[in-house]
């Protein structure tokens, strides 16, 4: 990696923020679309360097994507809205629609929102589209192929990111601790986590990531970790892209149907919930449990089903969270959260109480604790919810840099809360990187698990 570019993100302009940057900032220059602080509130902008990563590793993989002549082997080829590719050809390559890869496109929007400097930095972002990169091996790669190295096109882009930063003086630096990862899919990166978990880490919630001690059966303790790759204290929870369009409160009208969901009712892990909800709930009047694909059928399906319901279940799946929960707010569908160790977006910014209703496992095992508390949430407060909703859902749309692509969000849309909360940990980041300037070689340290 012969140099780093440096970005300038004005965090001043994002938020107004009470601590300021443990070391003097230095002058940015301007923000694509804004006007850079000047005088002391220069103080408050986060400084983010982009690795030099080949094009072939974010926008190359773009090109790649548009010029694969196959449907993805996953989903029938009629489901899948990009292959064959549109014609004339595209100015550019955008983001798949695809479903199963729009969802997790943070790493697209977050590269967007940057724009070059040369000056010194906070953060180090690593340009890599690991979603993207993942989803074509699974996707377009040899049945079984994923899991393995050999003959693993998305291990070998994984190798060569990891080789490439880690070799940089920048990553020497700090061991990594100031360097930023998009890893939205629960399987990006997937050979090489360990190698970056110092890193910050930006993903949708911690499900995969942890292991369980091997001795746990025995000592009775079920989620003993052994070590963690992932905490609240370093890493970032980022929305998923919503796939299904916004409804604005004003085109809001009478929802007849009580509770809805649509999904595969068969998961694994924490999914088992859902399988046990499903055979709890499916005969019950005013609910609705659909199982489908979110092809052109399903996505029409999940817009008639969720804006004509008054809440929508957010059952755990394969992880804690899912797309599920953020096209119920663009829908203004009441969330029913029923996973226990679910971690949320921008907590501490927004609260979620204020529009969604947590329910525990426990109680939605019991036969029809949960419809019943549901037809007994007031109006009143059900109108409520559904303000408040109208109110947050900017700040989960990812911006666009292209007209016409998807809808442009207000400033305060997703990439730049996810810029603020990565500019809230670094007083922690920047004290660990201190700390450990001062171990001597040899020193041992012991594992140890940083639950919040």
């Amino acid at each position: 990696m012969a140099r780093l570019a440096l970005l300038a993100v004005p965090v001043a302009l994002l938020l107004s923020l009470s601590f300021l940057l443990l070391r003097p900032a230095s002058p940015p220059l301007p923000f694509s679309r804004q006007q850079a602080a000047s005088g002391p509130d220069r103080r408050r902008l986060l400084r983010v360097y982009v690795a030099e990563l080949p094009r072939a590793l974010n926008h190359g993989l773009l090109d790649l994507y548009w010029s694969l002549p196959a449907a993805d082997s996953r989903i029938p080829a009629s489901s899948d809205p990009d292959h064959p590719p549109p014609r004339p050809p595209r100015a550019h390559s955008p983001y798949p629609d695809s479903p199963l890869i729009k969802q997790y496109s943070a790493e697209y929007w977050l590269l967007a929102s940057l724009q070059p400097d040369w000056r010194d930095a906070d953060v180090v972002f690593v340009p890599f589209f690991a979603t993207l990169s993942a989803e074509m091996e699974l996707g377009w790669g040899a049945k079984g192929a994923f899991r393995r190295k050999e003959g693993n096109e998305d291990y070998r882009r994984q190798r060569e990111v990891v080789d490439r930063v880690t070799a940089h003086p920048a990553w020497r630096r700090s061991g990594g601790r100031d360097h930023v990862f998009v890893l939205t899919d629960p399987v990006a990166m997937w050979h090489v986590r360990k190698e970056i978990a110092p890193a910050i880490l930006l993903v949708v919630d911690f499900g995969g990531w942890y292991k369980l001690d091997s001795n746990s059966a025995s000592s009775n303790v079920s989620h003993m970790i052994q070590h963690t790759q992932v905490s609240l204290l370093k890493d970032v929870i980022v929305p998923y892209t919503h796939l299904l369009p916004t409804m604005h409160l004003s085109e809001n009208k009478d929802r007849p149907t009580l509770l809805y969901f649509k999904g595969a009712k068969h998961r694994h892990r924490g999914g088992l919930v859902r399988e046990k909800l499903w055979d709890l709930m499916v005969n019950e009047p005013d609910v609705v449990m659909e199982e489908g694909y979110p092809n052109a059928t399903g996505r029409e399906q999940s817009i008639k089903g969720m804006r004509t319901s008054e809440f929508c279940l957010h059952p755990a799946g394969d992880t804690p969270t899912s797309c599920r929960l953020f096209d119920a707010v663009a829908s203004l569908c009441i969330p029913v959260i029923v996973s226990d160790e679910i971690e949320l977006p921008f907590e501490g910014m927004i609260d979620y109480t204020e529009f969604a209703i947590f329910v525990s496992v426990n109680n939605s095992m019991r036969p029809k604790w949960l419809t019943n508390y549901l037809r007994n949430v007031p109006r009143q407060q059900k109108d409520e919810f559904r303000r408040n909703m109208a109110h947050v859902q900017p700040i989960f749309e990812y911006d666009s840099i292209y007209p016409g692509r998807m809808a442009s969000a207000a400033q305060d849309g997703a990439v730049n809360h996810i810029w603020k909360k990565i500019h809230q940990k670094l007083p922690m980041i920047q004290e660990a990187v201190t700390r450990e300037k001062r171990k001597p070689d040899g020193t041992s340290i012991p594992l140890r698990c940083h639950c919040t």
